[in-house]
């Protein structure tokens, strides 16, 4: 189900879709940029030193990967770099295209290569191939038969196989800033001869709901130009009652969601409950489920404040509890008073770090059996065997402290637990020095 693209004449890259310009078409295709030096927003890669504009310069395209969200000029960008290049412009989409389809756009770009004619063949949503139908585009990305740019909303490294990331450079498109966004706003004004009817509070809101999608961005505008009657002028309220709001670019199996969980769970061990709380706040906005949260926030107490605060598991639990108990929306109050409190709590990670080590220990060690003065002796041949012999009933000892030594003799004492200056685990460092006073002088180790 390829569709292609004629290499145009003249400038317009309408006339190469076969498109008439006079039939009714979305603001945002009537705006699709005619050259490269009119995409907004991609500065880093079609700037005077960007990625792309040397490989122009040089007339040598190779096969690319463009990772980015929506609407930040990826189809667009390829169906120009192809006419920049004169090469072929092929178009398919991974959603709706099969082997037999990939076949077909690879014969006919043989055909045309044997004629001198290049192909650059743009595979939209790329990642939805699967891994074998993926391996079918490395011969022909191999042999020059084709020019393969593909685009992807995920992140490649995930989702597409080692092989064809060897063989294709990965160029990364950012969201566009507010100003990007403006300037497409005032094109579109241009455009249509009118002025957006909205005052500077409601177009810097229209902004921010674009959401950094250029697309967007002038989908909105369109809406605003359809709702306003002669000479209205809305404010902020009016807006965000005709326009609604645009759900927030957020997928909760992909980027998105391991993106903002990173920046919760950064927040929070580096102290900032403010920060902390945002990040929250913008998942559940979203719509992630509030329970993923609350465990992530168990996890956050015991990795990152561990004994510096042992209440800190307490509120995390008891706040997945209340959540439970009350639902949404009052438990997410719950679970945002856990953040809080993980997000202030004193940290250490040491007994974190504690348990890697003890974990690495018991690994590496092997069976090692404990000493025998620690073993029980339930009969008279484990008695005979040493079992138990030796053993100080430290209740009964000074300070209800022996001091024995409770590691496999092969292995000898260790030390994995090195509680921090903050917290709770100033208390418990200091009872360590004592008990390790203790030791020496009791002969322990």
């Amino acid at each position: 189900m390829a569709t292609r693209a004629k290499k145009p004449e003249s400038p317009s890259l309408f006339a190469a879709a076969g498109l008439d310009h006079d039939a009714p078409r979305p603001l945002a295709d009537k705006l699709r940029p005619q050259s490269l030096a009119a995409v907004v927003g991609q500065d880093h890669l079609l700037g005077p030193d960007g990625a792309l504009t040397r490989m122009i310069e040089t007339r040598s395209l190779g096969s690319l990967v463009f990772w980015g969200p929506p609407g930040t000029g990826k189809t667009t960008v390829a169906r120009l770099l192809a006419h920049a290049t004169d090469l072929e412009f092929v178009q398919i989409s991974a959603v709706f295209s099969g082997v037999a389809d990939l076949k077909k756009v690879f014969d006919a770009a043989r055909e045309r290569r044997e004629t001198g004619q290049g192909t650059l063949l743009f595979v939209d949503e790329v990642h939805r191939f699967n891994r074998a139908q993926q391996d079918s585009f490395l011969p022909v990305m191999e042999d020059g038969t084709v020019v393969l740019v593909g685009a992807t909303t995920e992140n490649p490294s995930f989702e597409l196989n080692a092989a064809l990331l060897s063989r294709a450079r990965v160029l990364v498109f950012r969201s566009l800033d507010a100003a990007a966004v403006e300037k497409l706003l005032v094109r579109a004004e241009a455009a249509e001869g009118r002025a957006l009817p909205l005052d500077a509070e409601a177009r810097a809101a229209l902004i921010r709901m674009a959401d950094g999608d250029g697309r967007a961005s002038l989908t909105l505008a369109e809406e605003v130009w359809r709702a306003a009657r002669k000479d209205e002028v809305f404010d902020l309220a009016t807006l965000q009652e005709i326009v609604q709001r645009r759900a927030p670019i957020y997928d909760k199996s992909q980027d998105g969601h391991y993106n903002l969980i990173s920046a919760l769970h950064k927040s929070v061990r580096g102290s900032d409950p403010d920060a902390a709380l945002y990040w929250f706040c913008r998942m559940v906005d979203a719509g992630e489920d509030p329970l993923f949260l609350a465990r992530r926030i168990v996890r956050m107490a015991v990795e990152d404040i561990g004994l510096a605060d042992p209440q800190a598991l307490v509120v995390a639990n008891a706040a997945k509890d209340a959540y439970d108990f009350l639902g949404s929306p009052e438990g997410e109050l719950a679970i945002a008073n856990a953040v809080i409190y993980v997000a202030t709590a004193p940290k250490s990670n040491a007994a974190y770090k504690a348990y890697g080590a003890a974990m690495r220990a018991a690994k590496q060690g092997g069976s090692l059996l404990p000493p025998k003065h620690i073993l029980n002796a339930p009969t008279k041949l484990m008695q005979q065997e040493g079992y138990a012999a030796g053993y100080e009933y430290d209740h009964d000892a000074p300070d209800a402290f022996s001091g024995q030594d409770y590691f496999p003799e092969s292995l000898g004492r260790q030390s994995f637990y090195h509680p921090v200056e903050r917290g709770f685990e100033r208390d418990i460092r200091k009872r360590l020095e004592w008990w390790a006073k203790l030791r020496r002088e009791r002969g322990g180790g």
